[in-house]
């Protein structure tokens, strides 16, 4: 009896067969995608922001940049308006003071362009000399100057006669004064007229203190230029080019003063001020002691005249022949230093 499961019996195995017993079949590429996207799912993608989302902001932001500009625009306009109002106030607030400033500002000017031609003069025909020592008072003896200035005239009586010779021709030139003023007079010659008062305090300091004293002010600067001025051009007709006026003023506004006042009543030019000319100014009084003595070593005369805002006078200053100091009330000295 023969095995019917001998191996020549035995059915070749199926393809089923043998693919269940081998290794499986690999996945295709669609399918590994599937899986690979299953396992890493993929994460949203981030949407570019969109410029109309901001469209609100934006409006508002225009908003308020156009309203701050007509803001500033609004500012800028009341600024300027205010501008206008404070340049109108100036021209009408300034106006009243000006002309007091453009006087003291022209006579600072003018006495500096002055100082200026004559420091130019001085430096070309300087002598090179040894300055004297000038040995000033104590503040403390002040008092005691001004005293001895005004009582100079009645403890040297015998000076009174120094005008007596030419007391006609003196008097003789004050009645003149006394009437209507000669605009149109020759240079050094008193173009305007003086009051009563003016004739008196002249007559006094030539026929009582022989042109050596103190004189009270008349009030003002102005009046006592005028009242110098006269003075200078009587001497004018007494001593001829022979004497030389030299004017003593601490501040460059009050010679500034001194400058036109003589310029006016004198019908002088700005060439008659000068080291070489008939009026020099000074602030300090040891220049002015300086340019004496050189006057009377080559044989003229100096006029000595100081403002009366000086409340001292420097005692070398009293050995000179002809001098004229004004002695300003206390009022008035108080006045000028309101203006300094």
């Amino acid at each position: 009896m023969t095995n019917s499961n001998s191996p020549n019996d035995i059915d070749p195995p199926t393809e089923e067969s043998a693919g269940n017993d081998s290794v499986k079949e690999a996945p295709s590429i669609e399918e590994s995608t599937n899986i690979f996207n299953k396992l890493n799912p993929e994460k949203p993608e981030k949407k570019s922001p969109n410029l109309n989302d901001y469209s609100p902001l934006f409006d508002i932001a225009l908003k308020e940049l156009q309203s701050r500009r007509d803001q500033l625009f609004k500012e800028i306009k009341e600024l300027s308006s205010r501008k206008l109002e404070l340049e109108e106030e100036l021209k009408t607030s300034f106006s009243g003071q000006s002309d007091a400033i453009a006087r003291r500002v022209k006579g600072f000017q003018d006495y500096l362009t002055g100082a200026l031609q004559s420091l130019a003069q001085s430096a070309e025909q300087l002598d090179l000399v040894v300055q004297p020592v000038v040995v000033k008072p104590s503040p403390l003896d002040v008092e005691q100057q001004t005293k001895l200035i005004q009582e100079i005239p009645t403890a040297v009586p015998a000076i009174a006669d120094t005008f007596k010779p030419d007391e006609s021709l003196i008097r003789e030139c004050l009645a003149q004064f006394l009437g209507q003023p000669d605009f149109y007079a020759d240079p050094w010659k008193l173009r305007r007229s003086l009051e009563s008062k003016d004739i008196e305090l002249l007559e006094d300091w030539f026929f009582s203190m022989g042109g050596r004293g103190a004189q009270p002010s008349r009030g003002n600067r102005s009046k006592n230029v005028l009242v110098s001025a006269a003075l200078i051009s009587i001497l004018g007709e007494l001593y001829g080019d022979h004497f030389q006026t030299l004017v003593l003023a601490s501040q460059p506004e009050r010679l500034g003063e001194w400058r036109r006042g003589l310029q006016d009543a004198l019908g002088l030019d700005r060439e008659d001020f000068g080291p070489n000319s008939g009026i020099v100014l000074f602030e300090r009084a040891n220049g002015l002691l300086e340019r004496a003595d050189r006057l009377e070593e080559r044989g003229d005369l100096p006029l000595i005249l100081i403002d009366a805002a000086e409340q001292s006078v420097e005692i070398p200053l009293l050995q000179f022949p002809l001098w004229l100091a004004f002695a300003a009330e206390q009022h008035e000295l108080f006045e000028e230093e309101e203006l300094l």
